[in-house]
């Protein structure tokens, strides 16, 4: 982390306190005239909450002037819950590139999304060409039909037996003609590892949604980044980084005009009662199941 520059312009300060309230490192104490100041800068995480909380612009931290941040707007919850409701895995695209414009708000987004412990050293694999993306399809469905029908591979022949034919007939199995994908890695030292590329992309498929193009989710994608190392060095996935998850994207070639009527899940709430003491039996059950994959 580099040098916080932590400051605190006194002509606006209302003493709140929000700014030390919020940082949950306890970077931040009140001087001696009631003014935070950073006493603990080695434990600074980055979050800029203190930036975001003030209520009146007076924090500046990494030199980010508070009037550059974006303001926040009330949210129409039922336009949210109908793009949630809406959103479709898509398997049919147009053969197209998105514009570079629509490209660049998707990468610009990508500075927001969460990670744990605001660890944020994600890596996201961009392919965005259409002719990079024909390149890369035909790279790994060539791997898949050779490991398939001249030296067959378990791993793969598992996991693709039933797709054979169609790899031979040329169906794009994997990739659904898509014009485009994301893959995003994370450091192998990263505390959430696994998680963080999936809360990345939940928010980039919902974003890309949005903005009228469509996603899927693609677990065959993510399969053959763990077959085939030379995937991660095409896409410039850097050493002690491990891909999360595949998202393939691009122009729709098909148009949902309604949402599905899914079945509900499993919903409990819990109620006010004193802890069961488990049997060992119970215990190791739930010991499996917490720790299962």
């Amino acid at each position: 982390m580099k040098k916080i520059s932590f400051k605190v312009d006194e002509q606006k300060c209302v003493h709140c306190g929000l700014c030390v309230q919020e940082c949950i490192v306890n970077v931040l104490e009140f001087d001696r005239n009631g003014f935070p100041n950073a006493v603990r800068e080695k434990n600074c995480i980055g979050c800029q909450h203190c930036l975001s909380a003030c209520p009146v612009g007076a924090i500046s931290i990494f030199d980010k002037n508070p009037d550059d941040s974006g303001k926040v707007f009330a949210q129409n919850p039922d336009m949210i819950l109908n793009l949630i409701q809406t959103r479709r895995s898509v398997r049919k695209y147009k053969q197209e590139n998105v514009s570079p414009e629509i490209i660049q708000k998707l990468k610009d987004m990508l500075k927001w999304v969460p990670t744990g412990c605001n660890y944020h050293r994600l890596h996201f694999s961009f392919i965005d060409d259409i002719n990079v993306m024909n390149k890369f399809r035909n790279h790994v469905n060539e791997k898949i039909i050779h490991a398939l029908t001249k030296t067959p591979i378990k791993a793969v022949a598992d996991k693709f037996a039933a797709y054979t034919q169609a790899f031979i007939d040329g169906e794009d199995v994997i990739f659904r003609g898509a014009p485009h994908m994301l893959v995003v890695s994370n450091s192998v030292k990263a505390p959430c590892l696994p998680e963080d590329p999936i809360i990345a992309l939940s928010y980039f498929e919902l974003y890309a949604q949005s903005l009228g193009l469509g996603t899927c989710w693609c677990g065959y994608g993510q399969m053959c980044m763990k077959l085939f190392p030379e995937l991660s060095e095409f896409l410039d996935i850097p050493d002690g980084y491990k891909s999360g998850y595949v998202m393939l994207f691009g122009p729709k070639d098909i148009n949902y005009p309604r949402a599905t009527q899914p079945f509900d899940y499993l919903i409990t709430s819990a109620k006010d009662r004193d802890f069961a003491e488990l049997s060992i039996k119970d215990k190791a059950k739930r010991y499996f199941w917490n720790f299962f994959r």
